[in-house]
């Protein structure tokens, strides 16, 4: 009897073939929790803290049994108890603790410290009902709570809590931990997860709204809450104070506990702020320094600045946030007087407006605070932090070039290709051995197999594979009908402007007046969408809404249905994505140049054999340098025309639209009678009219440029023997985009703690 069988004879009484699936569920559950229980921490001096809003871990049960080494081991004991593990799997609930790249990030940033070995955690929220779950109805998007937390589940309670102030009232938190196990590693880390004591699941009205103004019942209740109103920006700045506040003073005690006088607390602690949301650690470490332990401010300053590290991952002004002064008063008013001294300190060493952290409307700038008070400021992919450096954070760059660096993000191959692309993890290892799964680097060793024509055949079986399980996947869980057949097509990531869906979906269109007018393509394409457009943002979900218009269209239409199939999966999540990126084709990565950070969704695909369709933009940019340019599609304006074209307003939309016949076809389809009928004239009229007299994202300036590299990567796909070998290269050099590589920079360059 495995020890597995044993745990689950002494828990229940019964052998594996007696209980359900559910049954066997909660005791693997309980099992991974026994295991990881005997494994130590790791005690070094410097412990990192990665304080984020977000952490999107997707389902833990696989990822916990590949991580102790015995995911084979489990799959095969059910096996012979007549059990499915899949079947096991689908049964968690995936916790919504985050949005996208951001929160995926972030996990994929906790695995790899944990298996490095480093003493390096994550802080963040409990939210109870996340982000939201998403549901379609007359072709839009609805928005409904998404409770994840079952009585079963990956939380394990502690008796930490501590007393966060604000300017009406105190709050008492309490901590449950996530265990964060390394691959094969003895020790383990935790995601640090801060709750309130009364969350009232009844503040929820219809959908997800809800009483923002009920502070003290509502603050974990959701992810992002809309912050359209005062009170959602107030409630924000409520769940932000509370995270970093509870931060600090867990950093402040463990240091203590480890020896720190505090005094010299940046030998024993470092920050790491995980885009503008945490900011406020910064002021909350010189207040609790201060007021609390009674160091003197300049001392402070000095100790925190030391100890803090910034990761920008946006170059949309719009999301560096500036939080109105006047509102931080109300929240946090022991907090503005830090944050005033701070402003003082800027103001008289630098004159420029531009720098400073409070600006003449009244508003605090988080990044300019972080960049001030930080000892390192890093992008996230070669181009953005270029881009940073000589652009949007120019002005700062002159001031503290040494603080600049870049830090490529990355991705855990254990999920996303040990466990995501099983069939596929199996045959590498065949052909190199496992060696990639400690060292991605290893991967490059396939590059002997680049021109094997029997290498190439099993490739595409794997995929046809892969195809064939997101069919099942996709008819049992969104009542979507894949055929297997035509070559996959897929854009995921949420919905953005500058990601520009529309731009893709104008090509869905100009594709179906194609058929319409007997033009046939050569195999049938399926284009799938994935991501969830923020309640507040009108404009993407109007995007949503053309989208799924179309799909209704389109595969209902038996003229073109045999040849192109459009869909939108409802509740994209980690899940969705793990069916997904195995059996995709073609990666859709057409952000606008200048515009995505870095994507780490490109990643994956590429990892997972599927071609980069692309923009030379974000972590793009590093995928064709290291694939060759002849491996990958690019296409489109470069980032520094783009940048100029903003500086100098040079971008007219209805320019475009005047002057080519395609782009006016497939705009004005938009509202179309046939397209109108099915959907919300009033969503539609105000997409076709931003299109043409806004488009903010310049859709149209890339549009023919896409088309035509669009037509190159369907073309070049009939030649499978040349598609598999830009497959082999592409795998191959995919090693670089490990989070373990990317969190070893960290540790090498910013944080210094020991393994």
């Amino acid at each position: 009897m495995t020890q597995f069988s044993t745990f689950v004879q002494t828990a229940t009484h019964k052998t594996l073939e007696q209980l359900s699936d559910r049954e066997i569920y909660v005791q693997l559950l309980n099992y991974v929790k026994s295991l990881s229980a005997d494994k130590t921490k790791n005690t070094a001096k410097r412990k990192v803290y990665y304080i984020s809003a977000e952490f999107l871990i997707g389902k833990l049960l696989s990822n916990n049994l590949i991580n102790l080494g015995i995911y084979q081991e489990i799959k095969a004991e059910l096996a012979e108890a007549g059990k499915s593990l899949s079947h096991i799997e689908d049964i968690e609930p995936e916790p919504s603790l985050g949005n996208g790249g951001l929160g995926r990030l972030a996990s994929c940033f906790i695995d790899s410290m944990s298996t490095l070995g480093l003493n390096a955690e994550g802080v963040g929220l409990n939210y109870h009902c996340g982000l939201f779950k998403q549901v379609f109805n007359k072709n839009e998007q609805h928005a409904e709570p998404n409770n994840w937390i079952e009585e079963n589940s990956w939380l394990i309670p502690t008796e930490i809590s501590y007393e966060v102030p604000f300017k009406h009232f105190t709050l008492t938190s309490k901590l449950d931990r996530i265990d964060i196990l390394g691959y094969k590693k003895e020790t383990k880390n935790y995601l640090n997860l801060f709750d309130i004591q009364a969350l009232n699941y009844n503040l929820i009205e219809t959908g997800i709204e809800f009483d923002k103004t009920k502070i003290k019942e509502n603050l974990t209740l959701f992810l992002y809450p809309d912050d359209s109103d005062k009170n959602g920006e107030l409630l924000r700045i409520y769940q932000q104070y509370f995270m970093v506040s509870n931060a600090a003073q867990l950093l402040i005690d463990e240091a203590i506990e480890r020896g720190s006088n505090l005094h010299d607390l940046a030998d024993y602690a470092y920050v790491q702020i995980n885009d503008t949301h945490p900011s406020m650690v910064i002021p909350e470490l010189i207040r609790l320094l201060t007021k609390k332990h009674h160091l003197k401010f300049d001392e402070a300053v000095e100790i925190v600045r030391n100890m803090v590290g910034y990761t920008n991952h946006t170059i949309l002004a719009e999301a560096l946030e500036k939080w109105p002064l006047a509102y931080l008063n109300e929240v946090v008013p022991h907090l503005v007087v830090i944050i005033k001294k701070l402003d003082k300190l800027v103001r008289k060493t630098y004159k420029d407006p531009a720098v400073q952290i409070i600006d003449e409307h009244k508003r605090v700038h988080m990044a300019h605070m972080d960049i001030h008070f930080s000892n390192s400021v890093n992008g996230v992919a070669a181009l953005h932090t270029e881009i940073l450096k000589n652009s949007e954070l120019k002005a700062f760059y002159a001031i503290y070039p040494k603080k600049f660096n870049n830090k490529t993000n990355g991705i855990t191959f254990r999920r996303w290709l040990e466990f995501s692309n099983q069939e596929l993890a199996a045959y590498i290892k065949t052909l190199i051995g496992e060696g990639y799964l400690h060292d991605a680097t290893e991967l490059e060793k396939l590059l002997a197999f680049k021109d094997d024509k029997a290498v190439h055949q099993k490739l595409a079986g794997i995929k046809f594979n892969n195809k064939l399980a997101l069919k099942k996947y996709l008819k049992e869980n969104k009542g979507i009908e894949l055929d297997e057949h035509s070559i996959i097509d897929t854009q995921i990531k949420r919905f953005h402007e500058y990601k520009r869906q529309q731009m893709n979906a104008l090509y869905v269109i100009h594709k179906y007046l194609e058929i319409k007018a007997g033009k046939l393509p050569k195999r049938k394409i399926t284009v799938i969408f994935g991501g969830k457009a923020a309640p507040a943002y009108i404009i993407a979900q109007d995007i949503i809404h053309l989208i799924l218009c179309l799909s209704e269209l389109i595969n209902n239409d038996p003229e073109v249905n045999q040849y192109l199939n459009v869909f939108l999966v409802e509740n994209y999540n980690v899940s969705v994505a793990e069916k997904l990126i195995p059996a995709t084709d073609i990666s859709e990565q057409i952000s606008l140049a200048s515009k995505e950070a870095s994507g780490t969704g490109n990643m994956k695909f590429m990892l997972n054999g599927a071609l980069t369709l692309g923009t030379m933009d974000g972590a793009n940019v590093e995928i064709a340098e290291l694939a060759g340019a002849e491996n990958i599609y690019t296409f489109g304006k470069d980032s520094e025309s783009i940048i100029k074209l903003y500086e100098t307003a040079g971008y007219v939309s209805k320019d475009y639209y005047e002057a080519d016949k395609n782009i006016q076809q497939a705009v004005d389809f938009i509202l179309n009678p046939a397209i109108v009928k099915l959907g919300n004239e009033m969503r539609l009229t105000r997409l076709y009219n931003e299109l043409l007299n806004k488009d903010w994202f310049m859709t149209l300036i890339d549009f023919d440029a896409y088309v035509k590299a669009k037509e190159q990567i369907l073309a070049d796909y009939e030649d499978q023997d040349r598609w598999n070998e830009k497959v082999v290269q592409n795998i191959a050099k995919a090693g670089f985009f490990s989070s373990d590589r990317t969190i070893a920079q960290y540790n090498a360059d910013i944080w210094h703690c020991e393994g």
